[in-house]
């Protein structure tokens, strides 16, 4: 414990007591007498409000007229603190008839501007969802505050196979042999998230210079380095994902029309290749059409996006398990390939 935070606990545990003695204050905090001298120097030079009763029987007391001052929080406590509250997202609305936007509200009244700050950056470099329990590993609060405050790590990652990756929900795209082994990395992340059960990073691979998903729990180890992070990526977090990951010549564009009860589900899932927007006026008229002819009433969301010809077999297993709730609009060959996807599972039954 260094002396900032033993100030701190002493702080509370003089105005808890009200009344104690050197040696008391010796025995809590497990100090010597010198020590104990010079915290109680230091406590007072902070405002502390001590009065010192002199003689055999004496030791310290708090004015009665003392309140307890603002409570201070450590960087880690106001990100724990953070997360707790994001848990609470869920509940508190419906359960316990409490809405979240004043709890949050609160909680950013009682910390310090700084802190204000930091839970800002947090709100959207990490996003995850108390309903959907996900494996973080050991580097997580690392990839976390590397994100927050724009540094360059150096990490061992240990990367699955290319058709694992696809399976547990790593980055669909296809993996070279090096990336199939442990390996270093040095990469500046920018957001992390939880989906499907796991924590994802957002990061940019600064050996690789392209932008890259890595599942945290396959994260051995996580290093600051000395490099010199790239600075159009400091103001990076969560909305601008999409943007980094840019389509090459061949790949293919998609669009399907989306039932408005799938869509908070969806937005969990979205890769950074795919977008969910309000349908244009035209595109209303013509869902209206499919509505008349019998299709899912009020699909008036548009999933679009794009993926590589190598993607194909991932894009139809996503598009696939969304069900009658994800109509494809074109290309034509993706509407086909669900359909053949549907008719090899009847085949297999």
């Amino acid at each position: 414990m260094n002396k900032s935070e033993r100030l701190q606990l002493m702080q509370r545990y003089a105005y808890r007591q009200r009344n104690f003695t050197l040696r008391q204050l010796m025995d809590e905090f497990g100090i010597s007498r010198s020590t104990a001298l010079r915290d109680i120097e230091a406590l007072e030079a902070l405002g502390l409000p001590l009065y010192a009763d002199r003689g055999r029987s004496g030791g310290y007391r708090v004015l009665e007229t003392a309140s307890l001052p603002p409570v201070s929080f450590t960087t880690r406590e106001v990100l724990a603190l953070y997360l707790a509250i994001q848990t609470m997202r869920g509940l508190s609305d419906d359960a316990l008839n409490v809405p979240f936007d004043s709890i949050h509200a609160k909680f950013l009244e009682v910390v310090s501007a700084p802190q204000r700050d930091q839970i800002e950056q947090f709100r959207h470099r990490i996003a995850f969802y108390p309903d959907e329990p996900a494996e973080a590993g050991a580097c997580l609060e690392t990839l976390l505050r590397a994100a927050v405050q724009g540094e360059v790590l150096e990490i061992r990652y240990a990367a699955p196979a290319s058709r694992r990756s696809q399976q547990n929900g790593d980055s669909p795209m296809p993996q070279s042999p090096e990336d199939q082994a442990s390996a270093l990395r040095r990469i500046q992340p920018f957001a992390v998230y939880a989906s499907r059960g796991f924590w994802y990073c957002r990061a940019y691979d600064l050996g690789k210079q392209e932008y890259r998903v890595f599942r945290c729990d396959r994260v051995q180890s996580a290093e600051r380095t000395a490099d010199k992070p790239v600075e159009a990526l400091r103001t990076f977090d969560l909305r601008d994902a999409h943007t980094l990951r840019k389509p090459s010549a061949s790949a293919i564009a998609f669009r399907c029309a989306v039932a408005p009860e799938a869509a908070a589900g969806l937005r969990r899932r979205l890769y950074p290749s795919m977008a969910l927007s309000a349908a244009p006026e035209p595109e209303r008229s013509e869902a209206l059409q499919a509505e008349a002819a019998g299709a899912a009433p009020g699909e008036h969301l548009i999933l679009s996006g794009h993926y590589e010809p190598q993607e194909t077999d991932f894009i139809v297993s996503f598009l696939a398990a969304w069900g009658a709730s994800i109509r494809i609009l074109e290309p034509e060959s993706l509407r086909d390939q669900l359909r053949s996807h549907y008719l090899r599972l009847i085949g297999a039954l």
